[in-house]
Order: structure tokens, then sequence, then C-alpha cells
């Protein structure tokens, strides 16, 4: 029974790994078009940003009509925050958005998903409800990522509206103001661009942090199941 049971496994394994080729291709067209539409934005985050998507989709994420990414590597000072029409393959939103007061000043490069931080995480988040509340239209995120952000809901961690994310700021203070971990964006595009991602869209908080790079199961979909069937067999599955 138990040699049975592993024979399933692994053709489980082995049909899910040929899959990939087809999801690559198509992993791939998106990608290149996205980029299209935002040259600013880092070819590799994006690609990042939907590795992230595609592993949470395979594991029992339902699929989203929109992405959020944004790119912590960037000054505050610049747009880092790029929202796109899956659907469309197109770019909905280019905007400045905030990091938490304990991140940094001008660049963010602490990260943190401990209470009372007031750093801002990074991974893989999905949205949920909006609500009113001290900072006016706030959107709720819910981080995915175990040990990562999965304490966002707790830390109250939302998408909101704020007067200091603004390029006047920036020009009189060489930065954006900072929150307490939240993406704070420009109180005139904030409803606008929170209706655009509520209701379980994808959001993709990038920093180039080896260990979380290395270790986060969203951005390593095909080593974790290379795992499994190298448990299975003994040996690897050779990937193309």
């Amino acid at each position: 029974m138990l040699k049975f049971v592993s024979r399933s496994l692994l053709a489980v394994c082995l049909a899910s790994l040929s899959s990939f080729a087809l999801a690559d291709m198509a992993h791939t067209t998106l990608a290149k078009r996205l980029a299209q539409s935002a040259p600013e934005l880092n070819s590799n985050v994006l690609s990042l940003a939907l590795t992230a998507m595609d592993c949470a989709v395979r594991n029992g994420e339902s699929s989203s009509n929109r992405l959020a990414v944004i790119d912590y590597s960037l000054p505050s000072s610049k747009e880092r925050l790029w929202v796109f029409d899956l659907k469309k393959q197109k770019l909905m939103h280019k905007e400045l958005v905030a990091h938490g007061k304990n991140s940094g000043e001008k660049m963010a490069n602490h990260f943190s998903n401990r209470l009372g931080s007031l750093q801002t995480s990074i991974g893989l988040f999905r949205t949920r409800d909006t609500y009113y509340g001290s900072n006016g239209y706030s959107l709720r995120l819910e981080g995915l990522e175990a040990g990562v952000n999965d304490r966002a809901m707790e830390r109250a961690i939302v998408m909101h509206g704020a007067p200091y994310v603004s390029q006047a700021f920036s020009r009189q203070h060489g930065r954006i103001g900072r929150s307490w971990g939240c993406p704070a964006v420009r109180a005139g595009v904030a409803r606008t661009l929170i209706d655009n991602l509520k209701g379980g869209q994808f959001l993709f908080s990038y920093y180039p942090d080896q260990r979380w790079l290395h270790t986060s199961l969203y951005l390593n979909c095909r080593e974790q199941l290379a795992s499994v069937s190298t448990s299975l067999t003994g040996s690897p599955v050779r990937k193309r």
C-alpha cells in the first residue's frame, strides 16, 4: 500500500513539473507585456512578483485580476508602486508609496513582521476588505508568508492615503514622509487605487533580502516540488 501511494505521489509530482513548461510560457508572455507598459519597473522584480503569484494560485489561492508591485529597493522619492490589470495586461497606476519610519529614511533597509516595530514587511500579500479608520478610507492586507508578513492583519498594516506622500513633500524634505509600516499612498489617488485593489488582489513587496529570496516558498515553488520528488525517488527530477 505504501509503495502504491508513493508511486501515485510521484506521478502527481512529475505531472506538476511538466506543467511548469506551459506555465513558463504564459509567465514569460505576461511578464513581457507588463514590462512594456512599465519600463521603469525592474524586470527581475516583476518576474519575482509573477512567480510568487503563480505559486500562490497553484497552492490553492484564487486567481486575481490585479497585481500591485512595490520595489522598496528604490528611494521613497521615486514612484515605486505599480498596479497592473492582469486581464488587459496593462499598467493602471504608478505611484509614490511610503515605508515605515523604522525601516529607514529615504531608503528602506530594515523590515519586520514584529508587532510595534513600525517597520515595513516584504513578501506576498492578499488584499481584503476596506474600512474607514483614523487614516480615512483604508484597505486591509493579509500577509501570506509565515514569519515574513503573516502578522500584517494583527499589526493593522493597511493601504491608506496620507498627506505626507507627495512630490511637494519630497522636494522639501528629500524624501516623502513615513508611516508606521503601512504602504501609504497619495491622498488624492488613495480611493481609486484602493477600489482597484480591494477584494482579493495580490500585492508583492520586494527588497533584495537574500534570506527571504532563497527561503520564500512563493519564490521557490519548483525547488519545493523537486524536494518532494527527491524524497520519493532518492534522486531529483531533472528540470529544464
